[in-house]
């Protein structure tokens, strides 16, 4: 699958300096929370687009516009509810997150022309249904108990 990805360079300087003065942080202070040198900040702030993206990732973590919530699945385990969505569990630190996939979307997405029974269908391409998963989550589209449910329309 091809990703692309669009940063509009200069709102995100100008959000950046925008927040240092709200902060009331100077550009030496700045540097030294960031770990990165005061000329460094001074061309990131002058829309330098030349820097090492570890020290953006650094001025933008001091400044709180980075996203630090990650969705990973560590356990095996899913079982199907009343609806006959399969569920599993995703964590997000410390936090578990109940996610679900409709019945009606791994028969539409995943059954390979009804080639694989559903529970066959879920283990064969469960990395694939934890991505749609983790997209959803980090979207910040959730249902309103807070869990992540995939339906055929999630799909493209």
């Amino acid at each position: 699958m091809e990703r692309q990805f669009q940063l509009n360079w200069p709102i995100l300087v100008e959000e950046a300096v925008r927040r240092r003065r709200r902060m009331n942080l100077t550009q030496k202070q700045l540097a030294s929370l960031a770990k990165v040198s005061t000329p460094t900040i001074s061309r990131f702030e002058q829309d330098d687009g030349n820097l090492q993206l570890s020290s953006v990732l650094s001025i933008l973590d001091v400044l709180g516009m980075t996203d630090k919530r990650v969705l990973v699945f560590t356990d095996e385990n899913f079982a199907r509810d009343d609806s006959g969505a399969f569920v599993f569990w995703g964590e997000d630190g410390d936090t578990r997150v109940r996610c679900r996939i409709s019945r009606e979307a791994l028969e539409d997405h995943f059954s390979n022309r009804d080639k694989l029974k559903p529970d066959a269908a879920f283990k064969k391409y469960r990395k694939a249904i934890e991505a749609l998963a983790r997209r959803k989550y980090l979207a910040g589209q959730r249902e309103p108990d807070g869990s992540v449910l995939i339906r055929t329309g999630d799909i493209a």
